[in-house]
């Protein structure tokens, strides 16, 4: 890419969403494994204590002996914390709750904010050839997600086909514009995909007319349906393109991978 304000390397994009429950961790897992499928090669950070993304993709908790609290808090090596997944080119660092008193223990180190943003800057990454990095957040503003936004070149926001779903978004956009204006000036909005989406529902129509006509073109095309799938997918420890690859939740993150990789390919023209 010949985007200046950032170095050469694997494209970091924060999911983010203060709100739980809308999807976050379900379109990490989806979103990363779409993109491997589509030929990429793709490392998700797992940046949520409850470590559901390396559950989702079948790291054990008996096997996550070093983590993203060791990458974060030990500079540890990357070598040492990037786990293989089942998925082809996807990889992995896991979390363990161990990470929910990482917050307390940053707010000592003067360098709180840029621990992440260091450590996936390390001269090993060159050695896995990366093209994405997902970063899967915490759902609160904390210093966790503080760090993935300083550490990402831009943020993609699931947002629940929900009543109030706009109302929490305002809060984020605060976020990010506060850690634009003081630690990453190139921040920007990778986009707003809708989530859990009920083409049924009026109320879910109404949510994405409403986001289309607040936001614009910041909210992807591709809408992510409720769909039984994507939710019985993590309970088999597997991304849903390999639980069901013909379910229709499949299909929606496959789509959501192609426009991601078109919109970076038209900004890299």
């Amino acid at each position: 890419m010949s985007d200046l304000a950032r170095p050469a390397g694997p494209k970091i994009i924060a999911v983010a969403n203060q709100k739980g429950g809308v999807g976050k961790t379900t379109t990490t897992i989806n979103l990363g494994a779409a993109l491997a499928e589509l030929g990429c090669r793709v490392l998700v950070v797992d940046l949520d204590p409850q470590g559901n993304a390396s559950t989702g993709l079948g790291i054990e908790p008996e096997d996550r002996g070093l983590t993203t609290y060791e990458l974060l808090l030990d500079d540890t090596e990357l070598h040492a914390v990037v786990q293989k997944t089942s998925v082809e080119r996807l990889m992995i660092i896991p979390a363990t709750v161990d990470l929910s008193s990482a917050d307390i223990e940053l707010i000592a180190n003067e360098k709180r904010s840029y621990l992440l943003h260091d450590a996936l800057r390390q001269a090993a990454m060159d050695d896995f050839a990366l093209d994405f990095i997902l970063i899967d957040c915490p759902p609160s503003l904390n210093l966790l997600t503080v760090n993935a936004m300083v550490a990402s070149h831009s943020v993609l926001v699931p947002l629940q086909s929900e009543f109030f779903a706009l109302e929490g978004l305002s809060q984020l956009m605060l976020t990010i514009r506060e850690v634009r204006q003081t630690a990453n000036p190139h921040l920007r909005i990778e986009g707003v995909v809708m989530t859990m989406y009920d083409a049924r529902n009026n109320l879910s129509q109404q949510v994405e007319s409403d986001a289309r006509d607040n936001l614009g073109e910041l909210v992807f095309n591709a809408v992510i349906p409720r769909n039984v799938r994507v939710s019985e997918a993590p309970s088999y420890a597997l991304p849903v393109l390999q639980y069901d690859g013909s379910s229709k939740g499949a299909a929606a993150y496959r789509e959501l991978a192609r426009e991601l990789l078109q919109k970076n390919a038209k900004m890299a023209a």
